[in-house]
């Protein structure tokens, strides 16, 4: 057994991910055999002292049919109606398949504020770690009835590594319908599974693909190398494999793809703003700006930006580019776009005489940032 899955074998705090492909049925819909076998595996792990987060993927799945729908809703109302219908149906699966192990589940819906801003990451965590001291097993999923942006592809992925983050887990285990990654299509002859993956080298021998089979879940592979990279670079060790191996994953047996840490714990905000944000725009930087941000670590003030595209908002999250258009860091920006192209190339005392003190501030403070490996 390598060092990882000895890691998982011996874990204290897990987090289990289970998408929507892995619960229902080709038509949508729960399928309580699937669910049943699932938790039977977890429930048994649980009962030799292991505290279990279950971030669970599939509202919209189980509601569509419910609603007289053939097919997963494309337009976000009715992927939001869908939700609201089938969230209380899933937890409902999951309370009474649970409670014949003599176990509890408590609902927890969040959103991607709830694990970045400090304030509502305080709250989720301080919940989250109530219900494992009450013995109770978290079911997580994203607040798919109110989200808009966070209803796309691979949010519980993504969702579940910075889970792992907040509730100091000590090893990730991600389910879906495929067995691991692999170097080719699982579906083509003589397609080999990478068992271990170290660092983006392994990861680029890999084929990752779209959803599963049965069109009723969003992620696929692509979103599970995405989570594992997030949980990994927090030092959490990480396992993808399908729903069919939960059991023997949980033991630490030698199934599906281990990614091994390659960092340490980080903030949490930090890890969302790497790997979970699209950027709204660029800042262009000269020489000297470069070399603050990348060598002493220093925020960004706006005499050292050249150019500024885009369009954003104060808070946003916008990349950090030297003269070849190279990105070099990710941060949020403390100006609107349309504010800052009359402050470039000038000092923030200068700023702040003519402007006000509200302008001798950064434009992107150091600790809001974070800075790619050059």
């Amino acid at each position: 057994m390598s060092e990882v899955r000895e890691a998982i074998a011996s874990a204290t705090r897990i987090v289990v991910k289970v998408g929507s492909s892995s619960l229902t049925s080709e038509v949508g819909g729960m399928d309580e055999e699937r669910i049943s076998a699932i938790v039977a595996k977890v429930a048994s792990r649980c009962a030799r002292g292991t505290e279990v987060v279950l971030v669970s993927s599939g509202a919209i799945a189980t509601g569509f049919p419910t609603l007289g729908l053939a097919r997963r809703p494309q337009d976000l109302a009715t992927q939001q109606a869908s939700a609201s219908v089938g969230q209380g149906m899933l937890l409902a699966h999951y309370s009474r398949f649970f409670g014949e192990h003599g176990l509890t589940v408590g609902q927890v819906l969040l959103t991607s504020d709830d694990v970045t801003r400090r304030n509502h990451h305080r709250n989720a965590q301080r919940t989250l770690f109530r219900l494992l001291e009450l013995g109770v097993i978290p079911v997580v999923n994203e607040n798919d009835t109110v989200a808009t942006d966070e209803i796309r592809l691979g949010d519980n992925d993504r969702l579940a590594a910075l889970v792992a983050h907040v509730v100091q887990a000590s090893a990730l285990i991600l389910l879906s319908d495929v067995e691991g990654l692999y170097d080719a299509p699982p579906n083509k002859p003589g397609a080999s599974l990478i068992t271990d993956v170290r660092d983006a080298q392994d990861i680029a021998q890999a084929r990752v693909g779209g959803a599963g089979g049965a069109g009723v879940g969003l992620g696929g592979m692509a979103t599970k190398v995405q989570a594992a990279t997030i949980a990994t670079s927090a030092g959490i060790p990480t396992l993808v494999t399908s729903a069919a191996n939960v059991g023997r994953a949980l033991d630490g047996a030698d199934v599906g793809t281990v990614f091994h840490p390659t960092g340490q714990r980080t903030s949490t905000r930090l890890l969302w703003l790497a790997h979970a944000t699209t950027p709204n725009g660029t800042l262009t930087l000269d020489d000297g700006a470069v070399e603050a941000v990348t060598v002493r670590r220093a925020s960004l003030l706006p005499a050292g930006i050249t150019a500024v595209d885009g369009t954003f908002v104060a808070g946003d999250p916008v990349d950090l580019i030297d003269q070849n258009s190279r990105v070099i860091a990710r941060g949020l920006v403390n100006f609107d776009a349309r504010e800052l192209p009359a402050l470039l190339g000038r000092s923030t005392r200068e700023l702040g005489r003519e402007r006000g003190p509200e302008y001798e501030r950064e434009v992107v403070h150091r600790d809001d940032m974070v800075v790619w490996s050059q």
